[in-house]
């Protein structure tokens, strides 16, 4: 039996938080109230108990960081970080967000620019965590989602997230939402900073992770009161150019190099 008067808003999933606060503070617990809030408590008990182990691939450039980053996310309520491409940033943030306590209360949101990025994280992510796609990981673009009430981390175009504004206004639904690739600075991108920046305001309780090239991090910082900078190398591979004569038919020059690298391997 849940008792009033001794309300945690920690304690509950964050969409039943504020109706459930407001009613205590009323003085008006009802028969309904009770109910929710207890269905609340126990759904936030089912998700705590279905987070899977996390950990990171050693072989990625941010895996030294993400100890640091989890401090960072938990103490603060934007943490940017700065990585060069390679360094495992995309598919490793969200297991930070996991490993730093969130995706209990609501779900990590993870923002791509692109419908077929999005889908390919979300493969990865589920990949790594050892689950299977659509359940604790799942993914969510125009015409096609993976995803149901017990996803933990949730991977979407931007446009998408921004459309589900429409309805979910504080975005009740998470716990914490990552932009991915803010460095585009694409129309979407804009918008949803700027969105998101003013709904700190309203929900102290939201954690905000933006990624970004090293180009403008600073400016970032500078948007989210000089939230904290996290620089991530990135991870390169040897290329070598080489040239073959010149050949009329596309087709054979393809099947030659194709041949030359099967010799090689």
């Amino acid at each position: 039996m849940v008792k009033a008067r001794a309300f945690d808003p920690n304690s509950v999933m964050a969409r039943d938080a504020l109706d459930i606060a407001r009613a205590v503070n009323n003085g008006k617990v009802s028969g309904r109230v009770k109910t929710r809030w207890a269905g609340s408590v126990e759904r936030l008990a089912r998700r705590g108990s279905s987070v899977p182990a996390v950990s990171y691939p050693p072989e990625l450039p941010i895996s030294l960081h993400c100890d640091s980053i989890v401090e960072l996310i938990r103490a603060n309520p934007v943490v940017i970080v700065a990585g060069e491409t390679g360094s495992g940033k995309t598919t490793q943030l969200p297991k930070t967000c996991l490993a730093a306590g969130l995706g209990r209360r609501g779900m990590i949101g993870h923002t791509q620019p692109r419908r077929l990025a999005a889908r390919t994280v979300a493969q990865r992510i589920a990949a790594e965590l050892s689950t299977s796609l659509g359940n604790e990981v799942g993914y969510a673009v125009r015409f096609d989602d993976k995803w149901n009430k017990n996803t933990l981390i949730k991977v979407m175009t931007d446009g998408l997230l921004l459309n589900e504004i429409r309805s979910d206004r504080d975005l009740n639904a998470y716990d914490a939402i990552i932009v991915d690739e803010a460095h585009e600075r694409s129309l979407n991108v804009d918008f949803l900073l700027g969105y998101l920046k003013r709904l700190l305001e309203r929900r102290s309780d939201l954690k905000v992770l933006i990624t970004s090239a090293t180009i403008d991090v600073d400016a970032f910082a500078h948007h989210f009161s000089d939230a904290p900078i996290v620089s991530v190398s990135g991870r390169g591979y040897p290329v070598e150019t080489r040239y073959r004569p010149f050949s009329e038919s596309l087709e054979e020059t393809l099947q030659a190099c194709l041949a030359e690298i099967r010799v090689e391997k």
